[in-house]
């Protein structure tokens, strides 16, 4: 790709302007209150691309919140690589935890990005890495440099479980048929090590509910004598882990791939730092399933975490009452083989059966999806590795991700191509967290990257 660190340079100011007034618009998708600021990020989405270069672009209706579509087609003989982002973000709450409002994005230093990152809630997650996109599509048409065909799928659900994507999919296959996916929607490990996503986790998430008696009591009057459904609660997640913090539902292991020890002696060369990582969450020990390393805990064995746990008084002062109900928010990460719905119905059965009498329990399943695994023998990841090695100076490391895209495994079920993760994100970027952020070099070294995977992609595709 002929002048393009020289067009990012001459258009640096207006893309990080371009950027950060996106990230203004307070597109939380989990969150009725921000439902026409949802939908007016789809309109902005639509003119960025067709400002960028497609021949249309278009407002998708769901039931939910639009999915933005556009398209460039040059050639139907060449190959179409077809890209998917989000445009919605988090919520941002806790508020007074960020070191500056999350929808007013500001550029500061960092030890780790000296040349600055914006920050503010969807800097990483994932309007700047959507983003990239529609920058590197505009360096690539206004340079005449456009490869092969580009379609674009951006969605405004992704934050609440994709609801309406599945449909929209499924719906549209000629209009999506692809060669081969894009994605940036995940990270590499440093600055100086790029990496590509192999491996994502599959994912579970339900609410539970424990009702006690038919209204709060008073602590002293009642206390001892009838279940408190908060201390029940406690005692039920707790026993969800055994001394081992293996997860103790039965059947829970069944499906679960153990990798074999080149595979994790491969895993075990990726750089890492244990002190550096402890350091930078502020922790003075790690912990979590015996006999895997901290990158394998995270990566290639599932999970069980609560989320949100709540119940009772938790006001200014002191009420003394035993609560009538509680409630926790818990997800549960799987890999690969791990069915969620299968796994969904494993902790509802087990969570329902350990309930002791005088409490009754209900367990509301959310959302969830599939784990991935894209082979490193593809021609989508041979394109990305090369266009790595261009930019970084060196060879891209495959990782597997601790994270979750369900909608993954659900493209290579519908639209039956493989998926390529492209993330310039890195673990420390704070994605939903106060003081998300997202590196300036890392933005732009993204726009720089991307066009090089489909000069790549095009040419091994012949």
């Amino acid at each position: 790709m002929q002048h393009i660190q020289s067009y990012i340079k001459n258009h640096k100011d207006r893309f990080l302007n371009e950027l950060i007034e996106l990230l203004k618009i307070p597109s939380v998708s989990a969150d009725p209150a921000f439902k026409d600021h949802v939908f007016k990020t789809a309109d902005v989405i639509k003119e960025s691309l067709l400002k960028a270069g497609c021949d249309n672009a278009e407002i998708c209706q769901t039931d939910g919140f639009p999915i933005v579509y556009g398209e460039k087609m040059i050639d139907k003989n060449l190959p179409t690589v077809l890209v998917y982002g989000h445009y919605d973000v988090q919520p941002a709450d806790p508020l007074e935890l960020w070191d500056s409002p999350p929808y007013e994005p500001v550029i500061k230093k960092t030890e780790i990005h000296p040349e600055g990152a914006i920050f503010a809630r969807g800097a990483c997650d994932d309007k700047g890495q959507m983003y990239m996109h529609v920058k590197a599509m505009e360096f690539m048409t206004e340079t005449n440099q456009l490869p092969c065909n580009v379609k674009f799928m951006i969605e405004g659900e992704e934050e609440v479980g994709s609801v309406n994507l599945s449909k929209f999919v499924k719906n549209n296959q000629e209009k999506l048929k692809n060669d081969v996916i894009l994605i940036s929607d995940t990270g590499m490990i440093a600055q100086d090590v790029p990496s590509i996503t192999t491996g994502l986790r599959g994912l579970s998430y339900v609410e539970v509910e424990v009702t006690g008696p038919n209204r709060d009591l008073h602590s002293g009057l009642y206390g001892g004598a009838v279940a408190n459904p908060i201390n029940i609660l406690t005692k039920m997640i707790a026993s969800l882990h055994d001394e081992n913090n293996h997860i103790t539902i039965p059947g829970f292991y069944d499906k679960v791939e153990e990798l074999l020890d080149d595979e994790r002696a491969e895993m075990a060369k990726a750089p890492f730092s244990l002190e550096a990582y402890k350091k930078s969450i502020d922790i003075d020990a790690v912990y979590g399933e015996k006999g895997y390393t901290t990158n394998e805990r995270n990566s290639i064995r599932p999970t069980l975490d609560v989320n949100g746990i709540w119940g009772g008084y938790t006001g200014e002062g002191a009420k003394t009452v035993i609560a009538s109900k509680a409630y926790a928010k818990i997800s549960m990460r799987l890999v690969p083989h791990q069915e969620w719905e299968e796994i969904t119905e494993l902790f509802k059965t087990h969570f329902e059966s350990i309930a002791p009498e005088g409490v009754r329990v209900k367990v509301k399943p959310h959302h969830g999806g599939q784990g991935y695994v894209t082979p490193i023998d593809s021609i989508g990841y041979q394109a990305a590795s090369k266009a790595y090695q261009d930019t970084f100076g060196r060879t891209p490391i495959p990782q597997r991700s601790g994270g979750s895209i369900p909608i993954v495994s659900l493209f290579e079920q519908e639209l039956k191509s493989k998926t390529i993760l492209m993330g310039f994100g890195l673990n420390s970027d704070a994605i939903h967290s106060p003081n998300e952020h997202f590196g300036v070099w890392n933005y732009f070294k993204g726009i720089e990257t991307i066009p090089l995977f489909y000069k790549y992609f095009t040419e091994l595709s012949k």
